[in-house]
């Protein structure tokens, strides 16, 4: 019979995940339109793009919060770690999302001289994705850990294996962005969008598939995991379906709304499920387990009772704002 040593950082660690995953899908397209609001060069186009996630921007990072609280509350030890490791990119990433969040309020204040803070907008997105993709690559590429603690340098994060997956990020993020506008614009941000999009699909998928030949051919651990028999049997389908989500994303962009969107993210859940397959049970590849980075079985059950009343709350609150804010934005049409 399994005890609570062995099932409370399970479930934590899948509370965990869907933190990730729902922030990266969620502020996901949030930074993806921030990142192509350079190619929006007119006020009243940029003013329509921010308008399209106005009502959800800063729930949409209530996620990235959660997981935060999650790695430190439940797998101090993984926290201890991996912090110290990414202390630039976190400090990046943070500073880029504080620009960004500020330039959201502050550009409706400052009109008509607003041009720094469509800088701050655009560049705190771009960074904010290129962070998120710097700490996934050095984390995967493994961090070098002695006696439970970060045992490598300031700057070790930085390979042209994490810079690969940073680029990615943004990449997948801006395709995000654009099947959002898709779903929610109209008008020429809707066009402008649709040109865009097969390009960032194509540059996404190349990027996946530089990932999925480079993690195997650098980490054995990995080649293992995937082609040795059944494994490859069972995880053969990832890329198959990757394959079959990016078709619907492509024929979606010709005309339909919601289907570029959906298979989007469905491609960023198989991204995910990838990487969870390429590192479980690792919290910190090759150092830490779930269960070696596990807290106090009751810190977990209090931290576990907390999240089990928040997350309904949390899952409602995203919910009925989509519902509330489910309609297409017109070229002149707003929320400030």
């Amino acid at each position: 019979m399994m005890t609570a040593e062995q099932v409370l950082p399970v479930v934590l660690a899948a509370i965990l995940g869907l933190a990730v995953v729902l922030y990266v899908v969620l502020d996901g397209f949030d930074l993806g339109i921030g990142i192509l609001f350079p190619f929006y060069p007119s006020e009243a186009e940029r003013d329509q793009v921010m308008n399209s996630v106005a009502p959800f921007w800063d729930g949409n990072e209530t996620w990235l919060v959660l997981g935060g609280v999650t790695l430190w509350a439940a797998f101090p030890k993984a926290f201890s770690v991996i912090l110290p490791a990414m202390y630039l990119p976190v400090l990046v990433l943070l500073l880029a999302l504080i620009f960004r969040g500020v330039a959201f309020e502050f550009r409706w204040v400052a009109k008509p001289s607003h041009r720094a803070w469509d800088l701050a907008f655009a560049g705190g997105s771009i960074l904010g994705a290129f962070a998120q993709g710097l700490m996934l690559g050095g984390i995967v590429q493994e961090i070098p850990v002695r006696d439970g603690q970060y045992a490598g340098g300031a700057l070790d994060w930085l390979t042209p294996f994490s810079v690969m997956c940073g680029l990615a990020v943004t990449s997948g993020y801006a395709l995000l962005g654009a099947t959002w506008l898709m779903l929610k614009t109209t008008g020429p941000v809707e066009q402008r969008a649709r040109q865009l999009g097969p390009w960032l699909l194509a540059t996404l998928l190349g990027f996946i598939a530089i990932v999925s030949i480079w993690t195997p051919l650098q980490f054995p651990r990995i080649f293992e995991r995937w082609f040795s028999l059944p494994n490859v049997l069972f995880l053969l389908q990832v890329p198959v379906a990757t394959a079959v989500f990016a078709l619907l994303c492509w024929r979606g962009m010709r005309r339909g709304t919601l289907l570029p969107f959906v298979s989007a993210i469905a491609i960023f859940l198989l991204a995910f499920l990838g990487l969870v397959a390429s590192n479980i049970p690792y919290l910190v590849p090759t150092a830490m387990t779930v269960w070696d980075a596990a807290a106090h079985p009751k810190s977990q059950m209090f931290f576990l009772v907390g999240a089990s009343l928040l997350l309904p709350m949390i899952l409602g609150y995203t919910v009925l704002v989509f519902w509330l804010f489910r309609g297409r934005l017109g070229p002149d049409q707003g929320y400030h």
